[in-house]
């Protein structure tokens, strides 16, 4: 018998979208509710879509009453413009969802930060991811997992010719990452989205931080 329920924030994305085929496909949960911007145009007879606003979550709490959450918002500078509107989506926005679900009792939360999250970095991304990290860890889940994946590989909607880039090197340069260096490789989002499930379909209670060779 199907015991959970899920809520994932930021279906949408390179892993969300991945990692909403494997919840709908896993026996694990009975719903999933993905909250979105706009309709994702997906049916599934476990999938609940809620279009929301962003910016008022909590105008009904009853859709975050889950027992686990996967939060996999984010963005870059490029899209987002301004480091304030940015710090909206990949800080606010993932702490509001995180506090509007423990409060409607919610046991787990699952969430995508960044390889080099740092509160004191010198560098904006890893500190606010680094914010990001420590504000959740206060929140009081039963189990938080965090992932720090490095360079995501898959099929982006939108090209980003640095990442793309970076993604040409990393693969010619494969044969260099290992040992100390196995942290740092880049990794397929389908293997993010399921280490991501693995994680929570685990027993474990407490807070635990994957990099990359580790998910």
């Amino acid at each position: 018998m199907l015991q959970r329920s899920a809520l994932i924030a930021g279906a949408s994305g390179l892993v969300g979208s991945e990692l909403l085929t494997l919840l709908l496909e896993s026996n694990e949960y009975h719903s999933v509710t993905a909250i979105v911007r706009k309709s994702l145009h997906i049916k599934h007879p476990k999938l609940k879509q809620v279009i929301v606003d962003f910016e008022q979550l909590n105008k009904d709490e009853e859709i975050f009453k889950v027992d686990d959450v996967f939060c996999c918002l984010g963005t870059t500078i490029k899209k987002a413009k301004t480091q304030d509107v940015m710090t909206r989506i990949d800080v606010e926005y993932p702490l509001q969802i995180a506090n509007l679900a423990k409060k409607m009792g919610a046991k787990q939360f699952l969430v995508i930060s960044a390889m080099q999250a740092n509160l004191n970095s010198s560098t904006f991304y890893s500190r606010i991811k680094g914010k990001l990290e420590k504000e959740l860890q206060n929140i009081g889940f039963e189990t938080l997992h965090i992932f720090r994946p490095s360079l995501l590989l898959g099929d982006r909607k939108e090209f980003r010719l640095g990442e793309k880039t970076a993604e040409t090197l990393f693969n010619a340069l494969f044969f260099i990452f290992i040992g100390p260096l196995k942290k740092y490789k880049a990794i397929h989002a389908t293997t993010v989205a399921q280490g991501m499930l693995n994680a929570a379909k685990s027993s474990k209670k407490g807070v635990f931080i994957y990099l990359s060779d580790e998910i």
